[in-house]
């Protein structure tokens, strides 16, 4: 089979998953909308963390490396999500997802061995962080002790894709040491929740704060940012993306245990959707471009989704802060409406592209 065709259906299952992740986050919230599956708001979280955002980093990461197995990765964490979707055999779709999340951690072992770099032994790390939370999952643990380590392991992936972009600048030494002191508070704070919950998401939550600080003082965006087109939109989107990582870590630090309910909502999603998504909406374009080998144009209209994300997670943040059920509930069915604009958009701008190129033959 193509390779291109491989990606395509790889992308597919991914989105796939992430439509059925939204579906089953609006009946968590309380809409009334069709059950068309029990399991889609049981597994929101695991289908939006692996099958989606995993199968998209693994894939992501495959086709830079260009070996044929690598391929495998995105494969077992795409059709464990949709075995999660089918509610057929959640211990199969759990089993497939886990293994892709070892695969990915293979991959970087790999690509350690080629290029030792801290960059690289940070995202092996958030790799391994990812593995770890698939086999607490397996093995019934709590979800809320789980879903820590899936956002280490997004966490981690993208502060070392920055700082492989940040060597540019030449990092000095102790620049460099501040930045693993702040790691090292986060993992140290990761690893604390499962002795002493609350001083173990505190600490973590100053994890965040310090990697927020440090990504906002040193990263090239701010250079970018005064440029044009695709290049200013993706340091924007880095850089709010930034102040959501920070204000998850600053509910976390002042909350401390939250288990479950409105303050748990606010720091999961300033996190997964306010930092995590801010960064996709960035680099969708190129990520796409990539994958498909298609060249995405920028478009002006992207900033559409960008806006309206923060605009509707603060409605939802402070919906979750101030005990308002209705804005919460309203912030996240408009989260969704967001993603969707989002999928359009990219969709649109790659029929562009695809019909520019055509046209250029």
């Amino acid at each position: 089979m193509p390779r291109h065709l491989i990606r395509f259906i790889l992308i597919l299952l991914g989105i796939v998953s992430l439509l059925s992740a939204m579906w089953g986050g609006l009946v968590r919230l309380g809409w009334s909308m069709p059950v068309l599956q029990p399991a889609l708001a049981t597994f929101h979280g695991p289908l939006m963390v692996s099958g989606f955002l995993g199968t998209l980093i693994s894939l992501e990461r495959a086709t830079r490396m260009e070996y044929r197995w690598t391929y495998a990765v995105p494969a077992l964490t795409g059709f464990g999500a949709l075995i999660l979707m089918t509610g057929s055999s959640s211990l199969i779709g759990e089993s497939l997802i886990t293994l892709g999340s070892f695969g990915l951690f293979i991959t970087f072992i790999v690509i350690m061995r080629i290029q030792l770099t801290l960059a690289n032994v940070v995202m092996g790390v958030g790799a391994l962080l990812w593995l770890i939370g698939n086999i607490f999952w397996m093995t019934d643990s709590p979800i809320y002790r789980i879903v820590f380590w899936w956002a280490g392991f997004l966490v981690l992936i993208i502060a070392g894709e920055r700082l492989a972009i940040i060597r540019i600048l030449s990092l000095s030494k102790s620049t460099k040491a501040t930045f693993l002191v702040a790691l090292g508070i986060f993992l140290l704070g990761l690893v604390l929740t499962s002795v002493n919950y609350d001083n173990g998401i505190r600490l973590l939550g100053a994890g965040m704060i310090s990697l927020m600080i440090l990504l906002i003082r040193y990263d090239i965006a701010w250079r970018s940012v005064r440029g044009t087109g695709l290049s200013r939109f993706i340091a924007i989107c880095l850089l709010t993306g930034y102040i959501w990582l920070g204000i998850s870590g600053a509910i976390a630090l002042s909350m401390g245990s939250v288990p479950l309910g409105l303050t748990y909502d606010a720091v999961l999603h300033a996190l997964f959707l306010g930092f995590v998504f801010s960064m996709i909406f960035g680099h969708a374009p190129v990520i796409f471009s990539g994958v498909l080998g298609i060249p995405v144009s920028y478009q002006p209209q992207f900033y559409a989704h960008l806006v309206f994300l923060h605009l509707t997670l603060i409605m939802r943040v402070v919906g979750d802060l101030c005990g308002w059920s209705f804005g919460r509930q309203l912030g996240g069915l408009l989260n969704v409406f967001v993603l969707l604009v989002f999928l359009a958009n990219t969709v649109y701008a790659i029929r562009t592209s695809f019909s520019k190129t055509k046209s250029a033959q």
